[in-house]
Parts: C-alpha cells; sequence; structure tokens
C-alpha cells in the first residue's frame, strides 16, 4: 500500500511545494498545465500507477478535476479500484463506502470549486475588458525593427535625452542603452540617419 500525490500547477514557473507539503509520499506526480485541458500526462501516469489498497493524496478538488463531472467520474474510478482518494483542504476521505451524504457532499463541494472557477474567469475578462478601455496593452510587445533602431541611435546621437526617446518609442531606457551597445559592437549596421523628429 502506498501514498501516492497528485499536484497540479497552471503553468511551468509556479511554485509547488506549498501542494502536499507536509505529508510523506511515497510517490508524487506534477503536472505543470493548466486544469482547462484534458491532455494532462501526469494524472495519466498517476492513474496508471496507483493499485488497490494506495491512497491517492490531492490538495484540493479544483487540482485534481476540470469540472464537477470529471472530479466523479475520476473519484468513482479510482474508489472502484480500491483507490482511497483525500483531499487535503477539504479535509475529505473516498473509499467507495461512502453513504448518499457522502456523496452529496463530494457534488456541493465540486459544485463550489468549479461555480469559484468560473467567477474568477469572469473577473478576469472583466479586468481585462476596462484595461483595454484604458488603453493597456496585452501581450509580448512587437519587435524593433532595425530600422527603427537606426533611428533611435540617431535620435540620441543628435542629442535627445534618452528618457524622452524612450517614451517616444513605448520603450524602456534599458532597451534604447541596449539598442546603443549593440550598434558601438557592431550588432547595428546599416547607415544611422534620423528620419523622425521627438515632438517636445
Amino acid at each position: 500500500m502506498a501514498d501516492v500525490g497528485y499536484i497540479r500547477v497552471s503553468s511551468a514557473d509556479q511554485n509547488t511545494d506549498r501542494q502536499l507539503a507536509d505529508f510523506h509520499l511515497d510517490k508524487v506526480f506534477i503536472d505543470k498545465i493548466s486544469g482547462a485541458t484534458t491532455d494532462r500526462p501526469k494524472l495519466r501516469e498517476c492513474l496508471e500507477y496507483v493499485r488497490d489498497g494506495d491512497t491517492l493524496h490531492v490538495h484540493s478538488m479544483d487540482r485534481l478535476a476540470r469540472n464537477l463531472a470529471d472530479l466523479q467520474r475520476l473519484v468513482e474510478d479510482l474508489t472502484e479500484r480500491g483507490v482511497k482518494v483525500r483531499f487535503r483542504k477539504e479535509g475529505l476521505e473516498f473509499d467507495g463506502t461512502e453513504n448518499p451524504m457522502s456523496k452529496l457532499l463530494l457534488q456541493m463541494m465540486g459544485a463550489v470549486a468549479e461555480f469559484e472557477r468560473s467567477m474568477i474567469k469572469e473577473r478576469q475578462a472583466e479586468g481585462i475588458k476596462k484595461a483595454l478601455a484604458r488603453g493597456v496593452r496585452f501581450g509580448r510587445k512587437p519587435k524593433l525593427s532595425d530600422a527603427t533602431k537606426r533611428e533611435i541611435i540617431a535620435l540620441v546621437d543628435s542629442g535627445q535625452e534618452k528618457k524622452a526617446v524612450a517614451e517616444k518609442y513605448m520603450i524602456s531606457r534599458t532597451t534604447v542603452y541596449k539598442i546603443l551597445e549593440d550598434w558601438q559592437s557592431g550588432k547595428i549596421t546599416g547607415p544611422v540617419e534620423c528620419q523622425t523628429e521627438l515632438s517636445i
């Protein structure tokens, strides 16, 4: 009989240490992927690994399942195979011998978790919409062309302040310095001519 842990975080740079940190586990499977996707390779490995008599430890219901239907299916499948499922945050354990009240509790807790996720998504969508209305730009900034870089070099070379140049092209002063360094080191070549002027 083994104590097995399943951990999921939404992205590769998120920390997994807070999940199941206080429990001794014989084997741990970690997915660094959104819970919205069905492609969770480590969960598949975990489900194939656990055997009759094992206990699967999960930090919370939303770490294991995408929605209520997914949660019920996974728990039923595991307990039918003789695997106990323990959700640490909710303080619940399922082993296939649950009474109707336990099943109802699973459904209620899963529904609450699903509702909370939908509310978070709605708030995020509203926040993005308001930010866009204020002119906030999302995503990676477009790459500066070599012609634009030479234009920046020309403006600075003509005596314009680096801060003003950075503001005009909506870049940081660090980027301006990097462009100047690349020019001096020969990484940027070609004629440096100013095709525009700063509006003061």
